[in-house]
């Protein structure tokens, strides 16, 4: 055998890391990204649960007139927060009572707040 075929027989120790260099900085990338999915999905079920959250304050406030009990909203919504506003409407609602149920929650470093309204009929026209 020459020379010549000697030399490139096998792999270099260079090539082989540049390839595990390259392989590392490829995985680096993988779990970066997956952990940025992972906060956006967080964010996006804790949306859906103070949405959930707010929607069933308000028909419990529409169909009863009083919201859920705190012990069953910490049972159902156990990390939410809930503040309910009510003010009498005005102008062409007026007879009416607005209502206003905020719900907020963290995700990782974020937090959401969702706010709904709903005008009812006041009390006495029920």
């Amino acid at each position: 055998m020459s020379g010549k075929n000697k030399r490139h027989a096998g792999f270099l120790l260079t090539e082989i890391m540049v390839s595990l260099t390259v392989l590392g900085i490829l995985l680096a990338g993988l779990a970066l990204s997956l952990h940025g999915f992972a906060k956006f999905n967080r964010y996006q079920l804790v949306r859906q649960h103070c949405i959930a959250a707010a929607q069933a304050q308000l028909d419990s406030i529409t169909a009863t007139g009083k919201p859920i009990p705190d012990e069953d909203f910490k049972r159902l919504w156990p990390k939410l927060n809930v503040s309910i506003e009510d003010s009498a409407g005005i102008g062409q609602w007026k007879g009416m009572r607005l209502v206003k149920v905020t719900t907020s929650g963290n995700s990782f470093d974020k937090k959401v707040e969702i706010e709904l309204c709903r005008y009812i009929l006041a009390d006495k026209e029920r």
